[in-house]
C-alpha cells in the first residue's frame, strides 16, 4: 500500500514541474511577442512621423508659396505706381512705413516657411528614417541575444529536471532496498523464534533414536539461519549503497535548484531588463529626442524670426504719428503748400497809388470802419474762441473713441477641451459685440458734430483774418497803431535788414533767444512738429529780413519755432559740418574715452573757417542748455542729437545710411555734452557768445539781439509799472468771461472780476493785475470804462 502511493505522489511532482517549466517556456514565448510587437510599434510609430512631417512639409511650402503671391501682389501693385517719385516720397510716412513692413513680413515669413519646409524633408524626415533602421537593426540583433539568454534559462531548467528524476529515481531504489532489508530481518527474526520454540517441546525418550532426529533437525536449522544472514547480509549492503546515492542524487538537486533559482531570478530580474535598455532601446530615444529637437529648433527659430519682424511692426505702430507725417508731407511737397507770393497792386490806367487814402473827405470814413471793425472783430474773436473750445472738446470725444485700447484679443486663444467654450470667448470679442452698430452711430453723429463746429470755427477764423487785415491797414493807415498815452513800453519795429557780415544769421539768433526765453521746459521741443503753416510765414518772415519773433511776446508755437531752426541748417548749401571731414569726425566717435573724443573733435574742427565756428559754439552751447531741462522737456543730449544729427551732418553716399547715423548722432550727442572742450573760449575766438538769457553777451556787436535776459526784462516791466503809476492812474475793467492763462505770464480770472490796467501791451492784450498778481490780460475777455475807450 505504501509504495503505489509513493509513486503517485512522485507523478504528481513531476506533472507539477512540467506545468511549471511548460508557463515559463510560454512566457519566454510571449516575451519574444511582446518585443516584436514593440518593434513593430515603434517602427510604425517613425513611419507616422515621417509621414506626418513630409505633409507638414507639403503645406509649409504651399502656405510659403501663397504668402509669396499675396506679397507679390501687393508689391506689384506699388511697383506699377506711375509716379515712382510718389511713391518713393510716401515711404517716409509712417502708415506707408506700416504697409512696408506688413507686406516684409509676409515676405520674411513666406522664406521662413520654406526654409521650414525644407528642414522637414532633408533634415527630420531622413534622421527618422535613420532611426527606424537602426532600431531595426538593433532589434534584430537584441532578439537574437533574448534567443539565446532563453535557450540557456531552457537548458538550466532541464538540467533541473534531469537531476530531479535522478534524486527520485535512487532514493525509490534506497526505499525499495530499505523494505526488503526490514523483511529479511523479520525473517530472521521469525525464523530465531521458531527454532527456539521447538527445542523447549522437544522431551529426551529415546537416547540413541531421538538423539540422531534432534541432531539432525538441529543441523537444518542452522542452515537456514545461515540463509537468512547472508541475504540480509546482502540486502544491508544493497540498501547502504543505494542510501548513498540517494543522498549524493538529493545533494545534486538541491544545487541545481538553488542554481536554477538564481538563473530564473537574473534572467527575470537583470537580463530581460538590460536586455531592453542596452539592446532594443540602445540610441532609440536618444535619436528621437535629437529629431524632435531639430523640429523644436526649427519652429522656435521660427517664432523668433516672427517675433523680430512683429516687433518692427510694433515699432513703427508705435511711431504712427499724424503730426509728423504732416510735417513731413508739407517738406515733401514744399513747393505745392507753401504759400504762394504776395498779390501786388496792380494799377490802372497810370494809378500808382498803392496806399488807402487817408485825406478828407474819406478820413471819417475811415475811422468810423475801424472802429466798427475793431469792435466786430472783438465779437468775432470771443464767438469764434467759443466756437473752439466746443470743437476741441469734440475732438477730445471723437479721440477717446478712437483710441480705446479694445485690441487685446488673447481671450480668444484660451482653448480648452470643449468647442463650446473656444466659440462663446470667440462670441466675446469687440468685434462681434451687438452694440457695435449704437458705438458706430454715435461715433458718426459725433464726427458731424465735431465738421460742422470745424467748418464753424474756420470760416470764423477766415473772416477775422480777412477783417483783421482790413483793421490793421486802417489803423496803420490813420496812425492809430499808437499806444495810449500811458503806456510807457513801445513794440520795436519787426523790420531789421540781415547785415550779410554779422557772425550768427539773424534766423539761428531769433530763434535760440525765442526758445531760451519761452520754450526750454517745452515737452518735445525738436522733436515734435509745428505747424507747417507757421513755419513757412516764419521762415518767409526771415528771408524777407524780417524778424517775426521780435519783442517778448509769447504767441508763436514753439514746435514751429523750433522747426524753423531745424530747417534753417537743414537747408545750408554747404553743411555746418562738411563733408571733407566726415570721416575723420567718424574715426573720433570709436574712441571709449569721452575726454579723448572730445579733444580730438577739437582738433578737426578748429580748421574750420572762424564764422563757421562762432555759430557751431553758438548752437551747441544752447543745446547743451536746453538738455540740462531734459527731465522737463524729455529731451536729454542724445535726444537732441538725434534731432539735429541729420540736419547738421549729411550722410555721404555709398555710405551705409543706418549705421553712419547711428554714429553721426553719437557724435552731436558728444558735442553737446563737451561744447566747452571742444570749442574755443572767448579770448581765444572773439565774436557773439549764447549766453542763458537768451541774449548774446558783449564779445560782439549783435545788430538784432536785446543784450537784456529775460530776468532784466521782468524786472523792466515792474519798473514800468512803477513808473505808470506817477503818469497815468491804473484803470478798472471788468471780466466778461472766464479765462485760464495759457502761460505763467497770463492771468486767469473768472466772470464778473475786477480787473486793474496798467497799459496796452499790444492790441489784443493789457498789462494789469489781479488777485495782486501782475500779468497779461486778453482784450476780448474784458469790459473797460469808457474813459479809456475814448
Amino acid at each position: 500500500m505504501t509504495s503505489p502511493a509513493k509513486f503517485k505522489k512522485d507523478k504528481e511532482i513531476i506533472a507539477e514541474y512540467d506545468t511549471q517549466v511548460k508557463e515559463i517556456r510560454a512566457q519566454l514565448t510571449e516575451q519574444m511577442k511582446c518585443l516584436d510587437q514593440q518593434c513593430e510599434l515603434r517602427v510604425q510609430l517613425l513611419q507616422d512621423l515621417q509621414d506626418f512631417f513630409r505633409k507638414k512639409a507639403e503645406i509649409e511650402m504651399d502656405y510659403s508659396r501663397n504668402l509669396e503671391k499675396l506679397a507679390e501682389r501687393f508689391l506689384a501693385k506699388t511697383r506699377s505706381t506711375k509716379d515712382q517719385q510718389f511713391k518713393k516720397d510716401q515711404n517716409v510716412l509712417s502708415p506707408v512705413n506700416c504697409w512696408n513692413l506688413l507686406l516684409n513680413q509676409v515676405k520674411r515669413e513666406s522664406r521662413d516657411h520654406t526654409t521650414l519646409s525644407d528642414i522637414y524633408l532633408n533634415n527630420i524626415i531622413p534622421r527618422f528614417v535613420q532611426v527606424s533602421e537602426d532600431s531595426g537593426r538593433l532589434f534584430k540583433k537584441s532578439k537574437e541575444v533574448g534567443q539565446q539568454l532563453q535557450d540557456d534559462l531552457m537548458k538550466v531548467l532541464n538540467e533541473l529536471y534531469s537531476v530531479m528524476k535522478t534524486y527520485h529515481m535512487y532514493n525509490a531504489d534506497s526505499i525499495s532496498a530499505q523494505s526488503k532489508l526490514k523483511e529479511a530481518e523479520k525473517q530472521e527474526e521469525k525464523q530465531i523464534g521458531k527454532s527456539v520454540k521447538q527445542e523447549d517441546r522437544q522431551t529426551p525418550r529415546s537416547p540413541d533414536s531421538s538423539s540422531n532426529v534432534r541432531i539432525e533437525e538441529k543441523h537444518v536449522r542452522r542452515s537456514s539461519v545461515k540463509k537468512i544472514e547472508k541475504m540480509k547480509e546482502k540486502r544491508q549492503a544493497k540498501y547502504t549503497e543505494n542510501k548513498l546515492k540517494a543522498i549524493k542524487a538529493r545533494n545534486e538537486y538541491l544545487l541545481a535548484l538553488e542554481a536554477t533559482n538564481a538563473s530564473v531570478f537574473k534572467y527575470y530580474i537583470h537580463d530581460l531588463s538590460d536586455l531592453i535598455d542596452q539592446c532594443c532601446d540602445l540610441g532609440y530615444h536618444a535619436s528621437l529626442n535629437r529629431a524632435l529637437r531639430t523640429f523644436l529648433s526649427a519652429e522656435l527659430n521660427l517664432e523668433q524670426s516672427k517675433h523680430e519682424g512683429l516687433d518692427a511692426i510694433e515699432n513703427a505702430v508705435e511711431n504712427l504719428d499724424a503730426t509728423s507725417d504732416k510735417q513731413r508731407l508739407m517738406e515733401m511737397y514744399n513747393n505745392v503748400f507753401c504759400p504762394p507770393m504776395k498779390f501786388e497792386f496792380q494799377p490802372h490806367m497810370g494809378d500808382m497809388a498803392s496806399q488807402l487814402c487817408a485825406q478828407q473827405p474819406v478820413q471819417s470814413e475811415l475811422v468810423q470802419r475801424c472802429q466798427q471793425l475793431q469792435s466786430r472783430l472783438s465779437t468775432l474773436k470771443i464767438e469764434n474762441e467759443e466756437v473752439k473750445k466746443t470743437m476741441e472738446a469734440t475732438l477730445q470725444t471723437i479721440q477717446d473713441i478712437v483710441t480705446v485700447e479694445d485690441f487685446d484679443v488673447s481671450d480668444c486663444f484660451q482653448y480648452s477641451n470643449s468647442m463650446e467654450s473656444v466659440k462663446s470667448t470667440v462670441s466675446e470679442t469687440f468685434m462681434s459685440k451687438p452694440s457695435i452698430a449704437k458705438r458706430r452711430a454715435n461715433q458718426q453723429e459725433t464726427e458731424q458734430f465735431y465738421f460742422t463746429k470745424m467748418k464753424e470755427y474756420l470760416e470764423g477764423r477766415n473772416l477775422i483774418t480777412k477783417l483783421q487785415a482790413k483793421h490793421d491797414l486802417l489803423q496803420k493807415t490813420l496812425g492809430e497803431s499808437q499806444r495810449t498815452d500811458c503806456s510807457l513800453a513801445r513794440r520795436s519795429s519787426t523790420v531789421r535788414k540781415q547785415d550779410s557780415s554779422q557772425a550768427i544769421p539773424l534766423v539761428v539768433e531769433s530763434c535760440i533767444r525765442f526758445i531760451s526765453r519761452h520754450g526750454l521746459q517745452h515737452e518735445g521741443i525738436f522733436r515734435v512738429s509745428g505747424s507747417q503753416v507757421e513755419v513757412n510765414d516764419i521762415k518767409n518772415a526771415f528771408e524777407r529780413g524780417e524778424d517775426p519773433l521780435a519783442g517778448d511776446q509769447n504767441d508763436h508755437d514753439m514746435d514751429s519755432i523750433a522747426g524753423v531752426l531745424k530747417l534753417y541748417f537743414r537747408g545750408l548749401e554747404h553743411p555746418l559740418f562738411p563733408k571733407d571731414i566726415f570721416h575723420d569726425l567718424m574715426a573720433c566717435v570709436t574712441m571709449d574715452n569721452l575726454q579723448e573724443r572730445a579733444l580730438h573733435i577739437r582738433k578737426v574742427l578748429l580748421v574750420q573757417p572762424k564764422t563757421t565756428l562762432i555759430i557751431m559754439r553758438y548752437l551747441f552751447a544752447f543745446l547743451n542748455h536746453l538738455s540740462q531741462f531734459s527731465e522737463e522737456n524729455m529731451m536729454d543730449p542724445y535726444n537732441l542729437a538725434i534731432c539735429f544729427g541729420p540736419s547738421l551732418m549729411s550722410v555721404p553716399e555709398g555710405h551705409d545710411q543706418v549705421s553712419c547715423q547711428a554714429h553721426v548722432n553719437e557724435l552731436i550727442k558728444t558735442i553737446i555734452i563737451q561744447h566747452e572742450n571742444i570749442f574755443p573760449n572767448p579770448r581765444e575766438l572773439e565774436g557773439p557768445v549764447y549766453s542763458r538769457g537768451g541774449s548774446t553777451e558783449d564779445y560782439c556787436d549783435s545788430p538784432h539781439g536785446e543784450t537784456t535776459s529775460a530776468e532784466d526784462s521782468t524786472q523792466d516791466v515792474t519798473a514800468e509799472h512803477h513808473t505808470s503809476d506817477d503818469e497815468c492812474e491804473p484803470i478798472e475793467a471788468i471780466a466778461k468771461f472766464d479765462y485760464v492763462g495759457r502761460t505763467a505770464r497770463e492771468l486767469s480770472f473768472k466772470k464778473g472780476a475786477s480787473l486793474l490796467l496798467y497799459q496796452r501791451a499790444s492790441d489784443d492784450w493789457w498789462e494789469g493785475r489781479h488777485n495782486g498778481i501782475d500779468g497779461l490780460i486778453p482784450h476780448q475777455y474784458i469790459v473797460v470804462q469808457d474813459t479809456l475807450i475814448s
